[in-house]
């Protein structure tokens, strides 16, 4: 699933950080990971119904990926969806990501009961996919240093501190999805990079802020990244990002990827002032099964 992945890159908002969606909860479902084969046996596609992200993903081999397999998706959704609605890996209504350039794939979505949500009025929601180069920063450039006068950045200290990170995940994101075993999962993939794995000690001794990058070949991905409520607007997540993509570069990595709503402008901004610039303009649709 994930050799198909990163071969499918070009195509999905996802690039290089499938293991952390790989080590979600929704995987102690198998009932939520659907494969399919061609007639020799190899796999040309998947779908996971990811509850912690409300999120359909897929992924299609991109030779054979066409209109009939990719409804064919959906179809295993739908009734997937409706399958586990009364259960904890259920949810009233489901989000699946479209890049804006893939019309045949929204077709099918609109064919099959999914709705834009940039068409919500006041709820309209889309999303951005972000892209930046690494060849034009130095290893030694650290914008925002002085932010962190006072706190410590590191990387996370494994199974010791996953306690400590999903009170501060949830806090940060307002939701319940993190779990300690999820968490302690992610350190297990094969892709994890433990100096990838960063966060900041605030002056109370408390986690302040974290951000995970992941790395595959050439290319990387910040997710997830979230600062404290109460230490926002002080430049800490500028100085925690750039660290970030300094350790990027160090293992090779030459073009880094992030994925926001790009409602949240404060957010955007940040990226933008470390040198993202928007690739793709991101569709989100949504089905409701409540």
């Amino acid at each position: 699933m994930l050799a198909l992945a990163h071969a499918s890159s070009a195509n999905n908002i996802y690039v290089a950080d499938w293991p952390y969606r790989f080590a979600s909860w929704a995987f102690d479902q198998p009932d939520n990971v659907a494969l399919w084969l061609d007639d020799a046996g190899e796999l040309i596609a998947w779908a996971v119904l990811q509850t912690p992200f409300w999120t359909l993903d897929y992924v299609m081999r991109p030779d054979v990926a066409s209109s009939p397999l990719h409804r064919a998706i959906l179809a295993w959704a739908d009734a997937q969806a409706r399958a586990v609605a009364d259960t904890r890996f259920g949810r009233p209504m489901w989000f699946v990501n479209v890049m804006m350039y893939q019309t045949e794939r929204i077709r099918d979505l609109e064919a099959m009961g999914w709705a834009n949500q940039a068409d919500a009025g006041e709820d309209a929601w889309s999303k951005v996919l972000m892209a930046r180069s690494l060849t034009p920063l130095p290893l030694g450039e650290r914008q925002g240093e002085g932010a962190l006068a006072g706190f410590t950045l590191r990387p996370l200290d494994g199974v010791r501190e996953v306690e400590a990170y999903v009170a501060l995940h949830r806090a940060v994101f307002e939701s319940e999805s993190m779990t300690p075993e999820w968490r302690a999962r992610t350190l297990m993939q094969p892709d994890y990079a433990p100096d990838l794995d960063l966060v900041f000690v605030a002056p109370d001794g408390g986690l302040g802020g974290f951000c995970v990058c992941w790395l595959d070949g050439a290319h990387g991905q910040v997710e997830p990244m979230g600062i404290r409520a109460d230490l926002r607007g002080r430049g800490l997540g500028k100085a925690l990002l750039t660290e970030g993509l300094r350790r990027l570069r160090a293992h090779g990595a030459e073009r880094i990827f992030i994925e926001t709503d790009n409602y949240r402008n404060a957010a955007f901004a940040l990226y933008e002032s470390v040198g993202f610039r928007t690739q793709h303009d991101v569709c989100v649709f949504r089905k409701d099964y409540a």
